[in-house]
């Protein structure tokens, strides 16, 4: 199968304006998230609408396609770029992955589990989860939630705690029970992509505020991946301070 590796970047942001561009170590985050996904893709490219940005990125070597400043979704604007580069390229991609720019700590072994997933043929979205160890975070409506079938295929994602462990005190909820959390990266088949697109929002996703309920309503397959990888996104200037202090960079 052909794999590209998509990286949305938008410069304006309302936490940490220029995010892509903040300088990690000498360069700047886009370039350490580019190179973390070669490490496991042949084809990478970043998408964005920014000259600064796409200035960077050709700094350093990297593939950037210029995108509408219109998408209202990172899912949106990989589809158009999607589009363009195969174009480009006169390449048929079967899978398109969307890596977060926000994430110079991605691993390559998350990119290869999410193109595992795609050996079952009836796989048309993937993601990963990662089992919880801090009852702290079953309860805490930032960290979105899954619970799957027994093969893996994801049954809801949700803000609340699922499933709800009735008859015990929540402090034991973990030693009754194992839970998921979902780590946003996203994988596609190209016509899966083309076709979500075009989905209009969903009274589940509105309600939650999570984009793949869109595509569980709309019966669309979503296969996920156990990692034992943590996701730490940078979103904040606070946030990149931190990793510094935790010596990650």
């Amino acid at each position: 199968m052909k794999f590209l590796g998509i990286i949305p970047a938008r410069y304006a942001s309302t936490r940490f304006p220029g995010k892509p561009l903040a300088d990690i170590n000498g360069k700047p985050m886009i370039q350490k998230v580019y190179e973390q996904a070669l490490k496991a893709l042949d084809h990478v490219y970043v998408a964005t609408d920014d000259k600064r940005i796409e200035e960077a990125v050709k700094s350093f070597g990297g593939k950037i396609i210029m995108t509408s400043p219109n998408h209202q979704s990172g899912t949106d604007r990989i589809a158009e770029a999607a589009n363009i580069i195969s174009q480009n390229l006169k390449l048929d991609f079967d899978v398109v992955i969307n890596i977060q720019g926000d994430e110079p700590f991605i691993q390559p072994e998350q990119i290869n589990s999410l193109k595992s997933c795609f050996n079952n043929p009836a796989t048309e979205i993937a993601t990963l989860i990662k089992a919880i160890t801090n009852t702290a975070e079953i309860f805490d409506p930032n960290k979105v939630k899954v619970v799957t079938a027994k093969d893996n295929r994801a049954l809801y994602f949700s803000r609340s705690p699922i499933p709800f462990v009735r008859g015990e005190d929540q402090d034991k909820w973990l030693s009754q029970n194992t839970f998921y959390k979902h780590i946003g990266m996203y994988a596609y088949r190209f016509d899966a992509l083309m076709k979500v697109t075009k989905l209009e929002q969903s009274k589940l996703e509105l309600s939650e505020s999570l984009e793949q309920l869109r595509w569980l309503e709309n019966g669309y397959w979503i296969q996920t991946e156990i990692t034992e990888h943590e996701s730490i996104g940078i979103d904040t200037p606070e946030d990149l301070l931190r990793v510094k202090e935790m010596g990650l960079l």
